[in-house]
C-alpha cells in the first residue's frame, strides 16, 4: 500500500517521544494505535477527555510514524479557522523542524511539505479542483479532530478520496458517541483504539483535570416569564407612558432572547456574574471566562451593557468574539489578546468558543443560553478543565485549583434525567411506539393476572385503531389484517398470539398517522411508558421517567389562559405525594387534561419581531449549598438530589425508614437515631439544611423524610403563601383591579421578607398603589381580614 515507506521499522516503544507525549496515558493511547497499525488496522479512534491533550498525543503518534518511516506527510482536519491557527502553533512547538502547511499568506496548497493543517472547507475546495490536483496518496496519515461530528455528508468525500490511515480525535464520551463514529472507524462493539475519560483525569494523583463548580441562577422573568402579573408597577407606569398596553405583554421565561429582548435581564445576569466570579488575586477583576450566547446580537447586548455599568475599563473588559469578524484572529487579533494578555477579562461568545479554544486561565464559565446538545455541554465545560502550567504562570491567574460555572438557563437540571447522553438510534414514528407499549401493558397485566387494567388498554387501542386513516393506501393494503381485529370474538380473550399479531400485523400500520398533535402524544407516551415500568416492578426506570414527566409538567406556561385553568393539577402533579398514590385513574386524568396543553411548552417564534423591553428583573433563584467540615458547596437542586437518593438507598435496610414507608409510626428516639444516621453520611444531613433547600422553616426533620417517601405533601413557604392567597381571592369575589394588583405585591413581599408587620402595609413598595397604602384600597373589614392572612402566614 502507498501509505507504508520502503524504510519502514517495527513499530516498536523506542519510537515514541516521551517528551513530546508527555504523560502516562498519553504514551498509552499511542502505544495501542501502534499496536493497531502493526495489527493490519487502518482506521483508529482516540476518545480523550477535553484538556487531557488530544493534540499533543497525535503529534507524538505522528512523530512516532514519520521516525519509524511509515509516514511522510501527514493531514490534520479540523472544522475552524482558530483550531487550525492552534494546531499549526502546537506542531511548531513540538516538531519544529518539519515543515508545515499553510504559511502565513498561502492560500494554494504547497506539496513540498510534510505537515498539513486543513479545514473541512478548504481541503474538500482542493481535492474538488481541476486544476490543483492531489494524488489520492498523497498523505499516508489524516487526523480527524472533533470526529464525532464532522466527517459524515458532505465532508466525508475527503476520507473516501485519500488511501491513507485515519486517526480520529474526540472528546465526546464512549458511551454517547453515535453509532456512525464507531462504524466509521470499525470499532467493533462501540469499543475505540483508545479511551480516557474526565473521572480518571480529575481523579488522578496528582491530578490533571480541574474540577468545578456549578451556581445556577434564575431571574424572576426567566422563571415566571414577563407579563402583568410579573412587572413590577413602577415599570407598567413607564411602559403606559411609552404608549404600550400592559395586557398585550405576555411572554414565558423560554422566549428571552428569542421573541422578547429585556435589558433588565441581561444586565442583573451581568452584575450577578461581576459578584460572584472567581477573580483575580486582587479580587477585583474576574478571572478569564467565556460567556455563552445565543446569538450574535445578544452578545453584542451583553458587551454594551459591561460596557456601560463598568465605563472605568474603557471597553476592555468584556470583548465579543464571533468567527465572522476578522479582528478575531491572527497576532494581535482578539483571541490573542484574550488568550495571553491581561485584558479583555471577558470573551462573550456565540458558538466560535465553545469547543476546541485552549486558554488554561479560563476559571469562570457562563451559561447566558440553553444548550441542547449533551456532546456539546461537555465540550463548553471543557474550555475550564485545564490545569495551569507551572512555568507558564500569568499575573492574571496565578492559581487554579477549581473553576466555577455559571448556569443561567437550567442546562444541568435539563442533562440531568440522561447524563450519559442520548445514544442516537433509529427511531420509530412515535405512534408506533405508543401503540407498542399500549401492547407491552396489555400484556404485562394479563401476565399479573389484573384483567381490569388489561380490559382498559385494550379499549384505548381499539379506539387508536378505528383513528387509522382510511384513506391510505397501506391501511388499504391491510384490510384483511384490520377485519380480524375489527371481529369482536378477537379481543374476547387476548392470548400471546393474538398479541404477537398485534405487534407484528397491526403496530407497524400507525406509521400512516401523521395529522395528529405529536406534542401531546409525546406526552402520553412518556406517561404509557413510565405505568409500564412501574407495573413491571422497574423501580429505576419509573422514577428516572416520572423526573422527566414532572420536568415536562413544570414547564407548561401558567400565563396562557387554557394552562391556567389546570394550575392546581400542574402543581401537584410535581409533588412525590401524587405520584406516590397515583392511580390508573390519575393516569388517564393527566392525559386527558395535561397532554393537550403540552403545545403550549414551546412557542412557536417563526415570523415574529422581537419585542425590546429595559424592564427592572431581579434574581429569584440563586442556589449554592455549604455543608460539611470543609463547606463543600453544591448547587440547591443537587443537594437535594444527594439527600433523596441517599434515603432511597437507605430505605433498603434500614429498619426506620422501612417502617415509615410501611404507613407505621416511630417515636423520637427512632427519629433522633435517623437523623444521627443520615447526619453521618455526605453531605451531613441537618434538619437546619434541609429547612433551607425545600424553602420550608417550619417543618420537622421527620416531615422531610415523609415528604422525600411520598408519604406526606410538603410545601415550600412560596407554595404555602400562593396557595393561601389563591384561596383568598376566591373566596373574595368582589376584587377591584387596583385591590388584585395590591395583593400581588403583598404574595411577593411575603415570599421575599417571610414576614409582615402592619405598619408595613401603608409604606412603601404598598404606596405606589395608593398613596396611604393598604388603607387606601380596602375597607376596614377587608383589611382585617388581610391581616389574619399575614399573620396565618407568619405564625
Amino acid at each position: 500500500m502507498q501509505y507504508i515507506r520502503r524504510n519502514k521499522k517495527p513499530l516498536t516503544q523506542e519510537f515514541i517521544n516521551k517528551d513530546i507525549a508527555g504523560r502516562d496515558y498519553q504514551i498509552r493511547a499511542i502505544r495501542s494505535v501502534l499496536e493497531a497499525i502493526e495489527a493490519k488496522k487502518r482506521d483508529f479512534l482516540l476518545v480523550m477527555a477535553t484538556g487531557t491533550g488530544k493534540t499533543r498525543t497525535c503529534i507524538a503518534f505522528v512523530d512516532s510514524l514519520m521516525r519509524a518511516g511509515y509516514a511522510e506527510r501527514v493531514l490534520f482536519l479540523v472544522d475552524r479557522i482558530a483550531l487550525r491557527e492552534q494546531a499549526l502553533a502546537a506542531f511548531k512547538e513540538h516538531l519544529p523542524n518539519e515543515p508545515r502547511w499553510p504559511n502565513v499568506g498561502e492560500k494554494l496548497i504547497a506539496k513540498d511539505r510534510r505537515i498539513y493543517v486543513s479545514t473541512y472547507p478548504s481541503m474538500l475546495n482542493i481535492i474538488r479542483d481541476p486544476i490543483t490536483t492531489l494524488s489520492p496518496h498523497f498523505f499516508d496519515v489524516i487526523v480527524v479532530d472533533e470526529s464525532h461530528r464532522s466527517i459524515y455528508n458532505t465532508f466525508g468525500e475527503i476520507l473516501n478520496y485519500f488511501n491513507a490511515l485515519v486517526l480520529g480525535l474526540t472528546a465526546t464520551p464512549t458511551d454517547i458517541i453515535d453509532h456512525n463514529t464507531f462504524e466509521l472507524f470499525h470499532c467493533e462493539d462501540g469499543l475505540p483504539t483508545f479511551a480516557y475519560t474526565y473521572d480518571e483525569a480529575v481523579n488522578n494523583v496528582p491530578p490533571y483535570l480541574c474540577n468545578f463548580q456549578v451556581m445556577k441562577i434564575q431571574t424572576k422573568f426567566q422563571m415566571e416569564g414577563i407579563s402583568k402579573r410579573t412587572i413590577s408597577l413602577e415599570d407598567q407606569k413607564k411602559l403606559i407612558l411609552e404608549g404600550k398596553e400592559i395586557e398585550e405583554i405576555n411572554f414565558e421565561g423560554t422566549q428571552l432572547e428569542k421573541q422578547v429582548i429585556n435589558e433588565g435581564t441581561n444586565t442583573l445576569i451581568v452584575k450577578e456574574f461581576m459578584d460572584e466570579c472567581i477573580k483575580d488575586s486582587n479580587g477585583v477583576l474576574p478571572g478569564k471566562t467565556i460567556f455563552f450566547c445565543s446569538s450574535k446580537a445578544h452578545a453584542r447586548r451583553i458587551e454594551t451593557i459591561f460596557d456601560r455599568l463598568y465605563p472605568e475599563y474603557h471597553g476592555e473588559l468584556a470583548k465579543v468574539l464571533v468567527s465572522d469578524d476578522p479582528r478575531v484572529y491572527g497576532k494581535g487579533g482578539l483571541l490573542d489578546q484574550f488568550t495571553n494578555n491581561d485584558m479583555p477579562r471577558v470573551a462573550i461568545s456565540v458558538d466560535m468558543l465553545d469547543t476546541g479554544i485552549d486558554v488554561r486561565e479560563l476559571v469562570n464559565l457562563v451559561f447566558a443560553k440553553p444548550v441542547y446538545s449533551y456532546t456539546k455541554f461537555w465540550q463548553m465545560i471543557g474550555r475550564g478543565t485545564r490545569l495551569l502550567e507551572p512555568k507558564k504562570i500569568k499575573p492574571w491567574c496565578t492559581k487554579k485549583d477549581i473553576f466555577l460555572i455559571i448556569d443561567c438557563w437550567d442546562n444541568f437540571d435539563y442533562f440531568k434525567l440522561e447524563p450519559k447522553g442520548k445514544e442516537l438510534k433509529v427511531q420509530l414514528p412515535l405512534p408506533v411506539k405508543l401503540v407498542g407499549l399500549r401492547i407491552d401493558k396489555i400484556e404485562k397485566a394479563i401476565e399479573l393476572g389484573q384483567q381490569d387494567l388489561a380490559q382498559r388498554e385494550i379499549a384505548k387501542l381499539q379506539q387508536q385503531i378505528v383513528g387509522l386513516p382510511k384513506n391510505s393506501v397501506a391501511i388499504k393494503e391491510a384490510a384483511s389484517s384490520l377485519a380480524i381485529v375489527n371481529e369482536p370474538n378477537f379481543w374476547i380473550n387476548v392470548t400471546h398470539q393474538k398479541l404477537e399479531f398485534l405487534r407484528t400485523e397491526i403496530k407497524p400500520l400507525f406509521r400512516t398517522l401523521s395529522d395528529a398533535d405529536f406534542k401531546a402524544m409525546r406526552f402520553e407516551r412518556d406517561l404509557l411508558e413510565y405505568s409500564l415500568a412501574d407495573l413491571s416492578g422497574e423501580k429505576d426506570k419509573a422514577e428516572t421517567l416520572k423526573t422527566g414527566i414532572i420536568e415536562l409538567i413544570s414547564e407548561l406556561p401558567l400565563t396562557v389562559p387554557f394552562v391556567k385553568l389546570e394550575e392546581s393539577l400542574i402543581r401537584s402533579a410535581q409533588s412525590n405525594y401524587f405520584w406516590a398514590n397515583l392511580d390508573e385513574d390519575g393516569l388517564d386524568n393527566l392525559v386527558a387534561k395535561l397532554a393537550p396543553l403540552m403545545k403550549f411548552r414551546e412557542p412557536d417564534n417563526k415570523g415574529k419581531s422581537q419585542v425590546h423591553l429595559n424592564l427592572t428583573d431581579k434574581v429569584i433563584n440563586k442556589e449554592m449549598v455549604e455543608f460539611g467540615p470543609q463547606h463543600e458547596a453544591v448547587s440547591v437542586s443537587r443537594y437535594r438530589e444527594m439527600v433523596e437518593e441517599l434515603i432511597r438507598e437507605l430505605t433498603n435496610s434500614n429498619p426506620i425508614l422501612q417502617k415509615l414507608q410501611a404507613g407505621q409510626p416511630i417515636g423520637d428516639d427512632e427519629a433522633n437515631d435517623l437523623a444521627d444516621i443520615l447526619h453521618a453520611e455526605h453531605p451531613h444531613i441537618t434538619e437546619a439544611l434541609l429547612r433551607q433547600v425545600y424553602k420550608n422553616k417550619k417543618a420537622q426533620f421527620i416531615q422531610f423524610i415523609r415528604h422525600i417517601l411520598g408519604l406526606e405533601l410538603l410545601k415550600s413557604f412560596p407554595e404555602t403563601v400562593s396557595d393561601a392567597f389563591e384561596l383568598f381571592i376566591q373566596q373574595h369575589t368582589n376584587l377591584t383591579t387596583r385591590q388584585l394588583d395590591f395583593l400581588a405585591l403583598l404574595k411577593e413581599v411575603i415570599i421575599e421578607r417571610e414576614k409582615i408587620e402592619k405598619k408595613d402595609l401603608i409604606n412603601t413598595p404598598f404606596t405606589v398603589i395608593h398613596p396611604q397604602g393598604i388603607r387606601g384600597v380596602f375597607s376596614p373589614t377587608e383589611i382585617n381580614d388581610i391581616l389574619q392572612l399575614t399573620e396565618q402566614l407568619a405564625a
